[in-house]
């Protein structure tokens, strides 16, 4: 490395640099709302969030408590802290919340995982720019920081990752996919149990005191009857059907739920063989992350690949293809980054080609791909979910890597003295 490019990499990991990025980024985040906060409009699904808040607060009738919900209960703090400027002031207030989560989980990163983790953090500014309408207009924007954050503090202060990992899940349900690697790979799962047991029983008091107890699960059968969106990986050979007419294939629009899926043809069978193959594929990941931990794997290596490939299998055997989901993996890719460095670097740059193919798709070309079948943006959407299989495919690949390193580990131990060459 010459002298200037030494002192430029230098100078980016100083933290008035980093913190500069975060500052440009967020601005162009609240540039690109002004408009609509200006307006006292909203962006994407935050327009249900300000209605779904209003409800309960106006009209007394709330989701999640006097109804079931597509949502955990927990979703519901977020959507009405962010009514608390009022209606016209909702996109302003939520994207304040997002920020200041933002800003929570780059702090960690770049505290407590040394140069990696300073590293780490200007990769998560980047995937969450190029991923910017959902990661500012999606609740997923909210939990993805929090799971950062939950996973950086396992080592030092367990009790309170386990809250933020079990708060999260009980806002999003994705962080599941973590807390189930979690429990495979980390030695204090007792306190990830308990304390997860400590949250879920106040969650369930407070809307038991509300009156809405019967309704605490209701988000488990909600997506039930959703059909294949559109952007699901699965939904690919469906999608290509519909544009090339070689079948009865069509797009839906569900205005229900703001969503458009793949109906005809194999779209309806196919959508009631993905949840229990999601279920499949979740518990023969955790089956190769016990067995990898039994054969000697380095239990932090092992718990963030088993996350990132447990995270994956959420999203590639899923009925829904949201853009939002891309969070996820981002979160977790961020702290594999400060935690492994360059070991994970395929992972890192998959991840940025996955985000910036997103948006490419959702918002940028979207209307294309549903109202004419746009061929271009069909190709587009397809790379993005080929990659989504390759990252899977690298998750899984990495976790028996670190297997036959942990065996060859434990051979060399059960090795007597006087039998080591």
């Amino acid at each position: 490395m010459s002298r200037k490019s030494a002192f430029q990499h230098h100078r980016l990991l100083r933290p008035a640099a980093l913190w500069t990025v975060f500052a440009v980024i967020h601005a162009g985040f609240l540039a690109a709302l002004a408009s609509r906060i200006l307006g006292g409009d909203v962006l994407s699904d935050v327009g249900f969030y300000r209605q779904w808040a209003f409800s309960g607060i106006q009209d007394g009738y709330w989701v999640g408590i006097d109804g079931g919900w597509v949502y955990p209960i927990a979703a519901l703090a977020p959507m009405v802290l962010a009514a608390v400027f009022g209606y016209g002031a909702y996109q302003f207030t939520w994207f304040l919340l997002f920020t200041a989560l933002n800003a929570a989980a780059v702090a960690v990163l770049a505290r407590r995982a040394g140069t990696q983790g300073i590293a780490a953090a200007y990769w998560w500014l980047a995937v969450t720019a190029l991923l910017g309408p959902v990661a500012v207009g999606r609740v997923d924007g909210l939990t993805a920081p929090l799971v950062i954050m939950g996973l950086l503090f396992l080592a030092t202060r367990p009790v309170l990752a386990s809250a933020l990992l079990s708060l999260a899940t009980w806002i999003k349900v994705w962080p599941a996919a973590v807390i189930l690697a979690v429990l495979v790979a980390w030695k204090r799962r007792l306190t990830l149990l308990a304390t997860g047991a400590a949250v879920s029983a106040v969650i369930a008091a407070a809307v038991a005191l509300s009156g809405g107890l019967s309704h605490l699960l209701s988000f488990i059968g909600e997506q039930g009857a959703r059909g294949m969106q559109m952007e699901a990986p699965f939904t690919t050979p469906g999608l290509w059907q519909a544009i090339l007419g070689s079948s009865d294939a069509y797009i839906f629009e569900d205005k229900v739920i703001n969503t458009r899926e793949v109906r005809g043809a194999l779209g309806e069978p196919v959508a009631a063989l993905m949840s229990p193959l999601l279920a499949l594929a979740a518990v023969a990941v955790v089956g190769l992350l016990i067995w990898a931990l039994r054969r000697g794997a380095d239990p932090r290596a092992l718990l963030i690949s088993g996350s990132l490939a447990l995270v994956s299998a959420f999203i590639v055997f899923n009925k829904v293809g949201s853009p939002q989901f891309m969070l996820w993996l981002g979160a977790v890719t961020a702290v594999g980054l400060a935690w492994e460095g360059r070991d994970w670097k395929v992972p890192g740059i998959l991840m940025a080609a996955i985000a910036a193919l997103t948006t490419l798709v959702y918002p940028m070309f979207y209307s294309a791909l549903y109202n004419d079948l746009n061929v271009a943006v069909a190709l587009l959407l397809t790379a993005r979910n080929i990659l989504l299989l390759v990252l899977f495919g690298w998750a899984l690949a990495r976790v028996i890597r670190l297997t036959r390193a942990g065996s060859g580990t434990l051979s060399a131990s059960a090795v007597r003295p006087e039998q080591a060459p």
